[in-house]
């Protein structure tokens, strides 16, 4: 069973063993005077004893920090915990220190007997000491949040980045320009007016997958008139064979989504099953209550094959809502239909 030692800052034993030979030098000087350094007989064993007491302090301080900064985890608690730490630290150090100082009257060698005088310079300076790495292990910790953090958001833009390019490539490639120009002609045949709507149906998919900001959520409201958009060419494409019904309360049209979410869910939906007019693929597009939306659609798996990525838009989804914190997209499958709950947001940056 491999020893896992307590760590605050990630870099607690990096600092202790930078600081571990200065401090036994600066502690047993203090102790022996001059005779530490010449005498070999005294600087060898104090110098390995003070050590092991230095390491058993440092792990018991972090081991301490740990358990405060799990009772007080809030950023308000920050000053509190700190005092906490210094206060812990200092007396923790004392009870080493005095344990140390009346050990080496035990080896009669060392020939020393207690010194008051130099036991309270000597925590003193531990006290100093303690301060120091207390604050020096916070500002560690600090950084190593942020540097996380920044990690995490530059990992969500590069997400959102793929998940932007996955939508285009599922819609705006030879394969789906083609079909909807194809739809467009035929209509231009049958029905000018007709066609005339299709187009300016069209230009609104174009526009709202072609958009040039980079916001990372959009209200329902706004991803349900692309939504319109885009099952206005799928129908048109696929006749009664393709249904899409929305049911969306009304309170929820405010609240927020990535962009593309249902596009990439019906998307999902009509590349998987085969469609006919006598057996339509229906996709319900209803408020779920408690900040969700549930797609589902029924069940009619088609023979799919060299088509690898058939689920990647919907994996891409998945990690999107995870690395925004939110509640996990749910997928249920069952037999005759697939349902997915979609966690809707109240405001940027939060979870619902």
């Amino acid at each position: 069973m491999r020893l896992k030692l307590p760590q605050y800052s990630g870099k607690d034993y990096f600092v202790w063993a930078v600081t571990l030979l200065p401090f036994t030098m600066a502690l047993n000087s203090i102790i022996f005077g001059s005779r530490y350094f010449t005498d070999g007989t005294i600087f060898l064993p104090t110098t390995l004893i003070s050590a092991f007491v230095f390491t058993l302090d440092f792990t018991a301080c972090g081991a301490i920090a740990l358990l405060l900064r799990r009772r007080m985890p809030l950023e308000e608690q920050t000053s509190r915990r700190l005092f906490l730490m210094i206060f812990c630290f200092v007396d923790l150090s004392g009870v080493f220190l005095l344990t140390l100082f009346h050990g080496y009257e035990i080896f009669p060698s060392f020939n020393y007997t207690f010194n008051e005088k130099g036991f309270i310079w000597a925590y003193v300076c531990m006290a100093i000491i303690n301060i120091f790495l207390t604050l020096l292990m916070e500002g560690i910790s600090r950084y190593n949040n942020w540097r996380e953090n920044l990690k995490e958001t530059e990992q969500i833009k590069k997400t959102f980045t793929q998940s932007q390019l996955l939508g285009l490539k599922s819609q705006v490639n030879p394969h789906f320009l083609f079909n909807s120009l194809n739809t467009l002609s035929s209509l231009i045949q049958e029905d000018e007016g007709e066609a005339e709507v299709f187009l300016n149906e069209m230009s609104k998919v174009y526009r709202y997958m072609l958009r040039g900001d980079d916001e990372q959520l959009v209200t329902l409201q706004t991803e349900l008139k692309f939504i319109s958009s885009y099952t206005h060419l799928l129908e048109k494409r696929f006749g009664q064979s393709l249904q899409v019904k929305l049911c969306i309360e009304e309170e929820d049209l405010e609240k927020l989504l990535p962009p593309l979410s249902l596009q990439v869910l019906i998307e999902n939906a009509f590349s998987q099953n085969s469609m006919t007019k006598a057996k339509p693929l229906v996709i319900n597009v209803c408020s779920k209550g408690e900040d969700e939306i549930l797609v589902c659609n029924n069940r009619q798996p088609k023979m799919i094959s060299n088509d690898m990525d058939i689920e990647s838009g919907l994996d891409n989804l998945v990690a999107k809502y995870r690395l925004l914190n939110c509640s996990c997209v749910v997928i249920k499958d069952e037999e005759a239909q697939r349902c997915i709950s979609l966690p809707l947001l109240r405001e940027k940056g939060g979870e619902a």
